[in-house]
């Protein structure tokens, strides 16, 4: 029979042989963490490898992401279906074990952690999510929402400047079922520690508002009653202190960072295997090694369980039940065409000419009751970003609610949405000046790069934000999220298609989406009942004229009244002119080339209109079109001044037309 040392050390071994085989990896952090991971894996995570999705699995989080083989070998141990040859094809094109923990690629990893300090802050999302959720769902004597969140976080992860966002918020909202341990080996990549980070963690994290304990991470006993004690205390986050050496088992390598980032070599794997007693060759786990890790009669037993436990409450609550499968399922509710068409076509009667902002928060007014998984947000700009309705109840670590005050912390918001939204059962928004993205733009990128569906509500969109100066008034801001692969990003220009944008955003399993929104004043549009396919499309012919075009104009945002008005200008000196309105480009690009070509026409010069770097619109106009842009940072003014300062009035953008033409 296996013991305890023998499973820590089966990790150690997939863990040294993986990154020998590929000359590539971390094999330090896995070597150094063996003995929490048995303890927490074995004897507390409660988890079904026959189901990782089952929904009140404990969520566990590899935040130092770069010991991946750490979480791919508790995932071989465990039972999940990841075969040894993936182990052996570690870090190779098409392995399920990519360099890092990626969501979707091997079962039973929860999130996709590469940037350090991200994970962390999607553990305390997950956290959030699970807290509000039983709030939304358990009944007294039926909780069926009772999970915990595991991460595991490196020396990087506590120097990121996001980890402080976020675990600030979590101490605040007192989380108190998620637990993190801290892997204190004093060693990153550059060496020793003590010459760049002498925070005083655990105070730190006491002044966070967490319960906060320190350990031997070898000892397996002071691991478990450290586990348990964190248990006990359901008003605060944990943090473990678990002081280790990095590389443990290696004879002439552990304690340094020459494991830290590479493999230890053959001469050393083979001495390491003699010092930890592990006679077997590389790849080769003993049957009752595998026996000791097994976990998935237990898994499969605790799943049952609360099955049972589910169908009681069915029984008791049926409708609660059936609401809680579809949100975890992420359907949408029954009646969603049909409300959100009867939703667009009110805005498109009324056709209000406020700016997007406010239309914005007219279309959550809207859907808002149609959608109870909706969580929204802002970082400390609720009044400005218009995120909160009267739908909408803000949340604290004592109250329940939907709405979440993420303080000044854009960059923690995008995050720990990620992880709010790869827990399931609920949709985060999340808004703060479009400027502020530069903060965000990881958190951003990680969105898109794991599918998920978060909305981010970006206001104030450019140089018509106007007073508060080049600080805030975004340029290039547009153009870089628009270059991020899978994230669909919409500039509206009137009240009706900023609430398609949000019906599309909600629609939308595949990624997340950014909405542009203006601070000014968009024109009142009344549309056509036909153009609202158009601007699912993402671009569309706006106006146009009899025959082939002298001209197409093609804008967004506030700038799309500016081409009406270009538009009706040049007409009257005898040009034809078609405006084409393109409120995401993404989406229009997804279009077939048929219907692209049927908004573009090939032959006809392009003009682009967009308060924003002209150089993205090339793509559209070519080298024989013109984009009236910016090309510069803005300046302190009324946003009204500043727009035709930058040339953004009718008389520049007819002159530019006539030269183009």
């Amino acid at each position: 029979m296996a013991t305890r040392n023998d499973l820590a050390n089966a990790i150690r071994a997939l863990s040294m042989d993986a990154v020998q085989k590929a000359n590539s990896g971390h094999p330090g952090a896995p070597m150094g963490m063996a003995e929490i991971a048995e303890e927490l894996w074995n004897h507390h995570l409660s988890h079904n490898p026959n189901n990782p999705k089952w929904a009140n699995r404990d969520r566990f989080v590899l935040s130092n992401g770069h010991g991946s083989m750490l979480i791919y070998s508790l995932l071989h141990l465990t039972g999940y279906d990841l075969a040894m040859e993936q182990i052996q094809s570690f870090r190779q094109l098409h392995s399920q074990c990519a360099g890092h923990p990626e969501y979707g690629y091997a079962a039973g990893v929860e999130t996709t952690t590469g940037p350090l300090g991200q994970g962390i802050a999607n553990g305390v999302g997950f956290a959030m999510a699970e807290k509000l959720l039983a709030n939304q769902f358990n009944k007294p004597g039926h909780e069926i929402v009772d999970h915990s969140t595991y991460v595991f976080l490196g020396d990087g992860c506590m120097m990121e400047g996001v980890s402080h966002e976020a675990c600030a918020l979590a101490g605040t909202w007192g989380l108190g079922k998620l637990t993190a341990f801290w892997d204190d080996n004093g060693i990153s990549i550059d060496g020793h520690i003590e010459g760049w980070y002498t925070d005083d963690t655990a105070k730190r994290f006491e002044s966070y508002g967490w319960h906060v304990q320190s350990v031997d991470g070898h000892d397996v006993v002071a691991i478990g009653k450290a586990i348990a004690a964190a248990k006990k205390v359901t008003d605060k986050p944990s943090l473990i202190c678990c002081k280790t050496i990095i590389g443990k088992g290696s004879p002439n390598k552990s304690g340094s960072h020459d494991c830290h980032g590479s493999a230890l070599g053959d001469a050393e794997v083979a001495a390491t295997r003699e010092a930890i007693g592990w006679p077997h060759a590389p790849f080769v786990i003993p049957a009752d090694v595998y026996a000791g890790w097994d976990a998935k009669a237990k898994g499969a037993a605790a799943e049952a369980a609360w099955n049972d436990k589910f169908a009681a409450y069915a029984n008791a609550f049926p409708a609660e039940a059936a609401e809680f499968k579809r949100r975890m399922a992420g359907d949408l509710p029954a009646d969603w065409k049909a409300e959100t068409d009867k939703i667009i076509a009110a805005t498109n009667d009324k056709a209000e000419g406020n700016a997007s902002r406010k239309a914005s928060q007219n279309a959550i007014t809207a859907l808002a009751p149609l959608l109870p998984e909706f969580l929204g947000g802002s970082a400390d700009l609720t009044g400005s970003n218009l995120t909160s309705t009267g739908s909408f109840v803000h949340v604290d670590a004592k109250k329940p609610g939907n709405y979440i005050s993420y303080g000044v912390r854009e960059f923690g918001m995008a995050a720990i949405m990620n992880g709010v939204a790869l827990h399931g059962g609920l949709l985060p928004f999340g808004g703060t000046f479009h400027m502020f993205t530069d903060y965000m733009k990881s958190g951003m990128r990680m969105s898109a790069l794991m599918h998920q569906r978060v909305i981010y509500v970006l206001t104030h969109d450019s140089i018509g934000q106007g007073e508060d100066g080049p600080t805030h008034q975004p340029v290039e801001n547009t153009s870089g999220i628009r270059y991020i692969p899978r994230m669909d990003v919409w500039r509206p220009g009137s009240a009706t298609e900023t609430t398609v944008a949000w019906v599309a955003a909600v629609e939308r399993h595949e990624g997340p989406t950014s909405l542009v929104l203006s601070r000014q004043n968009l024109a009142g549009i009344k549309h056509n009942a036909s153009d609202f396919a158009g601007i699912r499309k993402g671009g569309y012919v706006f106006s146009d004229c009899a025959g082939k075009a002298d001209l197409i104009f093609i804008a967004n945002g506030s700038e799309l009244d500016l081409a009406v008005k270009a538009a009706a200008e040049l007409t009257a000196a005898g040009k034809k002119i078609r405006v084409v309105s393109m409120p995401s480009t993404n989406v229009f690009d997804r279009q077939d080339q048929a219907y692209k070509d049927s908004v573009l026409t090939a032959g006809v010069k392009r003009v682009a209109i967009e308060a924003a770097h002209p150089d993205f619109w090339r793509k559209y106009v070519g080298l024989e079109g013109a984009v009236v842009g910016i090309d510069t940072f803005g300046e302190s003014a009324p946003g009204g001044a500043l727009m035709k300062h930058f040339g953004f009035t009718v008389e520049n953008v007819v002159a530019v037309a006539k030269s183009v033409m």
